[in-house]
């Protein structure tokens, strides 16, 4: 089907396009706002700057589609092929993205804001400077997604995996991190006071400047994890587990809360600089 053929039929007032076939065709700065392109085929074109606002994308194939500064606030792009798409800038507040593939999307400097995420598959993903405030990412796939700078706060990220993140400088305060397997992760400077760790995989986690005031890293295990430099404050850390943990010694004194002196004996003193496992994975997204 023909652009100006498929903007005759939209200006009829038809919005129902489902199962289309638009691939690799240039749909930039299209108007299309309510439209229905459930299960339609859109991968590699160009959406650039286009207008999709509150528009049904469910189980459309987007792979490799350019998506950069898109409006899509209030769509429906649950279960969406998104593999290697570009959404750079792209607007997407309180969009539905549930059992979305997005693995090695480029969603840097987006806004997806209160936007549902559960489950979605990220691996390996851009999200440096994204805003995701208040979003659910319960249970989504983040490994080897790169989020430094990315805004987090009061965002659900339970029993979501992050193994082999990137959160240099991301904002995580108020954050539900409650159980979510952080192993190895570099926090390095992230803000994360009033966050919820209880029960967090945290291994070899690199805190290296990074504010805690007021966090529950109850039952925690952080064995081996670099807190130098960190900001600890008014931080509950009953039942965690400290072994060889690096933390600056006038802390000890002041900062952290342990349950005995006898959890005291598994902290390291901080060495010069945090260096990451060096471990070889096969990464599947």
């Amino acid at each position: 089907m023909s652009i100006d053929y498929l903007l005759e039929l939209y200006e009829k007032g038809i919005r129902d396009f489902s199962g289309l076939d638009l691939r690799g065709q240039n749909l930039s700065g299209i108007t299309f706002v309510q439209v229905n392109l459930s299960n339609a085929y859109l991968d590699g074109a160009d959406c650039t700057r286009a207008f999709l606002t509150k528009a049904n994308l469910s189980h459309a194939a987007l792979n490799r589609a350019n998506l950069s500064f898109v409006k899509l606030s209030d769509a429906n792009l649950t279960g969406a092929q998104l593999r290697k798409a570009d959404l750079h800038g792209a607007f997407l507040v309180k969009s539905r993205l549930s059992e979305a593939q997005m693995s090695g999307a480029n969603l840097a400097g987006a806004n997806l804001r209160e936007a549902d995420l559960s489950g979605a598959n990220l691996c390996g993903a851009n999200l440096e400077g994204i805003n995701l405030r208040g979003a659910n990412l319960k249970g989504a796939n983040l490994r080897w997604a790169n989020l430094g700078g990315a805004r987090l706060s009061g965002a659900c990220l339970q029993g979501a995996c992050l193994t082999g993140g990137q959160l240099t400088g991301a904002f995580l305060n108020g954050a539900d991190l409650e159980g979510v397997d952080l192993d190895g992760v570099n926090l390095s400077w992230a803000k994360l006071s009033g966050a919820n760790l209880a029960g967090a995989k945290l291994m070899s986690a690199n805190f290296w400047g990074a504010k805690l005031r007021n966090v529950n890293l109850t039952g925690a295990n952080l064995s081996g994890a670099n807190l130098s430099r960190a900001l600890l404050e008014g931080v509950q850390l009953r039942a965690a587990n400290l072994n060889e943990a690096i933390v600056d010694d006038r802390l000890l004194e002041t900062t952290i809360a342990l349950p005995s002196w006898e959890g005291r004996r598994s902290l390291s003193m901080p060495r010069p600089a945090w260096k990451a496992r060096e471990t070889t994975v096969s990464v599947g997204c």
